[in-house]
């Protein structure tokens, strides 16, 4: 009886706590704002209320804590004026810890953090180098959040798994340091909005990229990751000239979808990289692409299709796939049920020799450039295994300017088949057999795309959802 009489008391003093914790005001201050998360348990809701809240040091909240705005427009954390984090440490050393001051962000997560949630409010600068910093983060969930004017990045994690980042906005986000001078004067475009080292089973999603400014050396990337497995990039709204980077290691199963892209998607690798069991290592579709310079390559297992590229016709400067490296690359790769229109210098121009690569089902109109272009579509190397590169079942049509298909007569010895051609400069150097196969698309092309689907492509043309 009396430990049933305990049991009972234990569970109602459980319960009221719980009540108490929800009837708690939102904190109205900085220091009751500091002091909640330095004497507040693991697991806690900590919620702030609207105002200014200027730190001295960053933030570091326990496993499992939520910090919970009242809105992005009405929670401001940010730095008081004295803390000026020193520029000397930037660049950070990208892919080690040594050397990068952690304790230059707004928030700095524990390492090996799990659980912890962020959202409803605004993290702004200008001085310090970012607004979040996590190592080993676990569950990590931010949301709802504006990151504002910070000098190196966003959000940077090292070994970040299963994180959610969605429905944040992210205006100059990074990319205005100078090194050992005045912050905020100029800077390099190495930082990003959200800069991750090994990124697994995470989502990013439903977020905005934006830059205010114009000048050159405030550009940046919007989302940098080394290294991703098992993860999804999608419906993003990424409006700076280097959208998404994945570079250099051995990224797998990486998905990138329904994105309104206004810059690059780089994914290079020497050689092309290993080839995860799974057999891939990017798949990027359903994105809406705006700069000519679309793609950066090369890499093995990919495939990129049902995505709209429409490009200006007064910014002819990109080829859309571009591989600049001297490794040969053993593919595969396959471009297909794309919409192209108006590629620049071309459609793809690959350096290096590569393999196994196929293009087929997609519809491409040149018309006429500022300069104008007159190269062929495809660039290939002269030692490429050409028998292992097939063009077929495409529709091509050379408004205005005739364009080469190819530019070097090794390319002939390609698979060309079943094309349908318009004012193609080069057609009577290559048998071009017709099958049963229908050319162009194999369904028309339609999908949202963007921030919640704020965009419909609707095949060559696109308007605003709703």
């Amino acid at each position: 009886m009396l430990v049933r009489t305990f049991q009972l008391l234990v569970a109602l003093a459980c319960s009221l706590a719980l009540v108490m914790s929800c009837l708690a005001a939102p904190v109205t201050t900085t220091e009751a704002l500091v002091a909640a998360v330095n004497n507040g348990a693991e697991g806690d809701t900590i919620e702030v209320g609207p105002g200014t809240f200027e730190l001295s040091a960053p933030l570091e909240p326990k496993s499992g804590m939520t910090i919970q705005g009242a809105g992005q427009d009405e929670t401001i954390i940010t730095g008081v004026a004295s803390w000026k984090p020193s520029t000397k440490t930037l660049p950070d050393p990208e892919m080690k810890t040594q050397g990068l001051d952690t304790n230059a962000y707004l928030v700095r997560l524990p390492d090996k953090a799990a659980g912890v949630t962020m959202t409803g409010m605004t993290l702004r600068g200008p001085h310090v180098h970012g607004a979040i910093y996590g190592f080993g983060c676990t569950d990590l969930h931010l949301h709802d959040l504006r990151i504002q004017d910070t000098l190196w990045c966003g959000i940077r994690t090292f070994a970040m798994q299963r994180a959610r980042i969605h429905d944040c906005e992210f205006i100059d986000a990074g990319g205005r340091w100078k090194r050992g001078g005045e912050p905020g004067v100029d800077g390099g475009i190495t930082g990003g909005a959200i800069f991750a080292i090994w990124m697994k089973e995470s989502e990013i999603a439903h977020n905005r990229f934006t830059r205010t400014q114009e000048s050159k050396a405030d550009e940046f990337y919007g989302i940098k990751c080394r290294q991703g497995k098992q993860s999804r990039i999608h419906h993003n709204t990424i409006e700076v000239n280097f959208s998404i980077e994945l570079p250099f290691e051995n990224d797998e199963d990486v998905e990138i979808d329904h994105n309104i892209c206004f810059g690059t998607i780089s994914i290079p690798k020497y050689a092309g990289g290993p080839i995860p069991e799974s057999g891939r290592t990017f798949h990027i579709h359903h994105n809406y692409f705006r700069d000519s310079y679309s793609i950066e390559f090369v890499r093995n297992g990919v495939e990129i299709d049902h995505n709209l590229f429409d490009f200006d016709l007064q910014k002819d400067h990109g080829n859309l796939i571009s591989g600049f490296g001297k490794a040969p690359a053993g593919g595969p790769a396959t471009f297909h049920n794309n919409l192209i229109s108006n590629p620049g210098r071309g459609v793809i121009w690959i350096n290096e020799p590569y393999s196994n690569l196929a293009i087929h089902n997609n519809h491409i109109i040149t018309r006429t450039t500022e300069t104008p272009r007159r190269d062929g579509l495809f660039g290939f190397n002269r030692e490429c295994d050409f028998e292992t590169i097939s063009i077929r079942d495409n529709i091509i049509e050379c408004q205005g300017e005739p364009r080469p298909l190819l530019r070097s007569k090794e390319s002939y010895e390609s698979t060309i088949q079943n094309n349908q051609l318009t004012n193609v400069a080069d057609a009577d150097r290559f048998e071009n057999p017709t099958t049963d196969n229908h050319p162009g698309l194999k369904e028309p092309l339609k999908f949202e795309c963007g921030v919640h689907g704020e965009l419909i492509v609707d095949g060559w043309q696109t308007r605003p959802a709703g």
